[in-house]
Parts: structure tokens; sequence; C-alpha cells
């Protein structure tokens, strides 16, 4: 078997060999196989050894890759491997002293070179293989938002997004082959967009403008963002709630009686590696929350069909919202299930609802709080206060 580490990841530019240090010179001299996209494979026409097409999709060249343990083999990927790249895809399948990397620039910093932009304080994502609507939560005046895309197709696409959003009238920088001798750099107001000769690979620069509605950051956000049927914890209860639910990055929560999601998706907007399982029982309003949270950037909200305690998710979560279904038997399932420390919000409207938290706070313990509010209303010539259904909440750790 061939001394470890057996894999090499090497980060490629457009500048192909030329951009390679000593270390990934080195490492293709002596490979046995060179495994890579058929762009990356062209920039390195002179290779000694065996070399091979990575396939599509990219998922299916990892079991194709694990079976050349005991050879020297280089792995070729696009610039730093380990930001929006291929690198995670693989190593996640190997022992840490099987491969070593050399990574080059990537994409974004060449990009944020190009247009003079901090990087530090530039939004970067990856909408190659993902929907432009995780742009979503990003927009707002004065941001700088970089950005992969597919292709020249993808990049007028983006622009009809924005335009879409209402926010035709920011910047686009188009970024075609960046580091390379094709390399081109043209802007453009995003309404304007009209050309037809976009180069793979392209990033795309953006400085929104215009007349969108911009997503706030605080919990609680205004109900017009979330399409409902009226089945919606209505903001000022969700800004509270989502202050008991307490998220913190990479956690996962249940919300149960999802309704719209407006919880599952106000969890997932806190931070970007938190996670959300929506428990639904109605399939239209299943559906919407899909929709509702694919609209706001965060699609990765899990919708679960189905009525809880019957149906709950695999494994454990670090917090669960009750919004609806609340009931005996569903308190008493989430108690034997979920493991110390876990939070638990549940919010009841109704009396009977109102006396089962009163009786499961008196036996566990946690905060009991009453919400009520009153909002301003005509009243003939004048206002008078309408005042809502109160909500009592009941929130604790297992």
């Amino acid at each position: 078997m061939a001394d470890l580490p057996w894999l090499t990841i090497i980060g490629l530019g457009e500048d192909g060999a030329d951009g390679l240090s000593a270390a990934a010179r080195a490492a293709l001299e002596t490979a046995e196989l060179v495994l890579g996209a058929a762009r990356h494979l062209s920039l390195l026409p002179r290779l000694r050894c065996e070399a091979r097409a990575w396939p599509v999709p990219f998922a299916d060249g990892v079991p194709l890759l694990l079976a050349e343990r005991g050879r020297r083999v280089v792995l070729l990927a696009s610039g730093d491997p380990f930001w929006f790249g291929a690198g995670t895809s693989v190593t996640r399948h190997l022992a840490r002293e099987e491969w070593t990397a050399h990574p080059a620039p990537s994409s974004f910093a060449l990009a944020a070179s190009r247009l003079g932009w901090a990087l530090q304080d530039t939004t970067c994502l990856g909408l190659h293989a993902a929907p432009f609507s995780q742009l979503r939560p990003h927009l707002a005046p004065g941001r700088h938002l970089v950005a992969t895309v597919r292709d020249g197709a993808a990049a007028a696409g983006l622009a009809a997004y924005l335009t879409g959003e209402g926010f035709g009238a920011s910047m686009l920088h188009v970024l075609e082959a960046l580091g390379g001798a094709r390399e081109r750099v043209r802007s453009v107001r995003v309404d304007a967009l009209a050309w037809e000769d976009i180069a793979h690979p392209v990033m795309v620069g953006m400085e929104p403008a215009g007349e969108g509605a911009v997503l706030p950051l605080a919990s609680g956000r205004p109900d017009g963002w979330f399409e409902s049927d009226g089945q919606l914890t209505k903001q000022p209860v969700r800004a509270l709630t989502l202050s008991a639910l307490a998220p913190r990055a990479g956690d996962l929560l249940w919300d149960i009686g999802a309704g719209s999601g407006s919880i599952g998706i106000e969890w997932l907007l806190a931070h970007p590696a938190n996670r959300a399982i929506a428990i639904e029982a109605d399939p239209v309003r299943a559906e919407r929350a899909r929709v509702n949270a694919a609209r706001l950037g965060v699609d990765r909200l899990a919708v679960l069909l189905g009525r809880a305690p019957a149906v709950l998710p695999e494994g454990v979560p670090d917090a669960v919202f009750i919004g609806g279904g609340l009931s005996q038997a569903l308190l008493e399932a989430l108690w034997a299930r979920v493991p110390a420390g876990t939070r638990l919000v549940a919010n009841a409207v109704t009396l009977e609802s109102e006396a089962l938290l009163a009786r499961w706070h008196g036996a566990e313990g946690g905060s009991l709080l009453r919400i009520e509010l009153a909002d301003a209303v005509p009243l003939g010539s004048r206002h008078g206060w309408r005042a809502r259904y109160p909500v009592v909440q009941w929130s604790v750790t297992r």
C-alpha cells in the first residue's frame, strides 16, 4: 500500500500548471492516477500518469476514489477545495492521515481582489447548485455579495430573480474565468443585463439597490413575510417564543403543529448552521411551510407530514416548540423521548390547553407566561383598544 497520505487534493486555478506550488507539482510528478473534472484535466495536458474524469453528479465519484486506496492519487478541485469546494465531500470519508491538500486562491478571493472589496465584510454564497432564494436574507442596500453560479444562463437567471424581488437597480459584476487568460470582468445594472456571451466558469458580485423589501434581522419578522391561512404564530408572540426557545448555533428544533412554518423558518434565519424539522398534519399547510421556507432562503427546513405524537422525527432535538396539537399524550411522549437539557416551549390559547400547561408547570417547573395584547382600532371618529385572545406560554428545560 502507498505511504500515507495516499490522496493529494490540489486546488487548480484557470492558470493551470503555472499557478501550482512546488509541492503540488511534486505530487503530480509522482502520482499514479489523477482524477478531476474534464475542465480541470484540460488545464494540465501533459500528465505522466493515468488521468480519469470525475463523474457527474459529484457524489458518484466518491466510491470510485475510495476504491483506489493503495495508489498515489491526485484529485483536482477548483481554487481552494475547502471554501465552497469539493474538499469536505471527499475527506469526510477518510481518516485525517490519508490525505493532504494544496489549495490555490479561491474564486471568492480572486473576485474580491478584482472588485476591491474586503472579503471579511463580503457575504459569500455558493449558488452553482442552490436556489437563488438563498440570497433573500442578504439583500440589503450597502451590502457586498459574491456568489458562484453554474454558467452564463444562470447569471441571467439570477438577474431576473433580483429584478423580481425589487432589486433591479442593483449593480451586478460578472467575473469570468478569473485568474486565467480568458479572464473578463464586466459590470451592469441588474435590470439591464442582456449579455449572451457569459463564459463558464463565472462568479457574480452584487451591490443590492432598489425598492425591494429588506428582511429584518430581529426575530419576530412582520407577518406579511409568511403566506398563511391564519394558522400563524403572530409577530409579537413569535418574537417572545423565539426568545424563549433561545436558538444557538447548530441547534436542531422540532416545530410541532408548524402551520405556516414561521417559527422553524425564523429559527433557521437565526444562524446558517441551525436545523429545523416542521411537523404538520395538514398537507396544504405543510406545503405552504415548504414554500415559505424556500422563498425566504432557508429551504433546508425539513417538513414531516403527520400528527404528533404518532409522528415524531428520528434523533433528538435541542429544542421543541408546540404551536398546535397540544395534548397530555404529546407532552408525555416528548418528556419520555427528549434528553435532559432539551428546551421546550408550548403556546396555548384555549382554557383546556391553559389548564394542561398549568398542571405541567406545577409538576415540572419552568416559566409560565400569560401574553395579553391589544391593537388600536377605529372607534367612531376616534380609536380604542381591541384585545386579542391571550396566549399562555410554558417554557421549560427538560
